[in-house]
């Protein structure tokens, strides 16, 4: 797993080891950030379901404003610790250990809008729903701002709360662009 593009292009980062998390493959990630295209520059991303950190950090080596992570996952969260530095990015991270409702809530309650949430769940624990409906309720999307939610075929997403700007598939891997109405 490395850095595709941007001021850390080619970094190889550390990903956790065993089957809890799934990295998200070079290919899909590339797929992202070419529909994601000049909304990156800039922008205050949150990667909610961190793991290793890749996407967040994908998105400030390719110009984001800053990044917050957050995982309940203290492995998780050593991990992205370790990629920032690796890549010299802790001064634009802020790092959250913590449940999602935890981190979403706290989120909302500081007055954070976001402009790009990366939204990538365990697939078998069924938290895209509501991490979407909690996005949503919680307002944590800026003006024009979108949730990259990647999710595994098959899986029935609700996504009444948005607008659908785009909808690819890689093998088994699904993405939407969403943006809220």
């Amino acid at each position: 797993m490395r850095v595709i593009s941007g001021t850390a292009r080619g970094l190889k980062l550390t990903s956790l080891s065993g089957d809890a998390t799934r990295p998200t493959l070079d290919n899909v990630k590339e797929a992202i950030f070419s529909m994601l295209f000049d909304r990156v520059v800039d922008a205050k991303v949150l990667d909610l379901f961190a793991g290793s950190g890749a996407l967040g950090i994908e998105a400030l080596s390719r110009g984001a404003a800053s990044c917050i992570f957050a995982d309940k996952s203290a492995d998780a969260l050593k991990v992205v610790r370790d990629n920032l530095s690796k890549a010299r990015m802790q001064m634009r991270a802020e790092v959250l250990g913590c449940d999602f409702r935890d981190a979403l809530g706290r989120l909302a309650n500081e007055g954070n809008k976001f402009d790009i949430i990366f939204l990538d769940p365990p697939y078998a624990d069924g938290f895209l729903n509501e991490a979407l409906h909690r996005i949503a309720a919680l307002s944590l999307l800026a003006p024009g701002g979108v949730v990259v939610a990647e999710y595994d075929f098959g899986t029935m997403i609700d996504i009444q709360n948005y607008n659908l700007l785009k909808d690819k598939r890689y093998g088994r891997v699904c993405i939407n662009i969403l943006e809220a109405q």
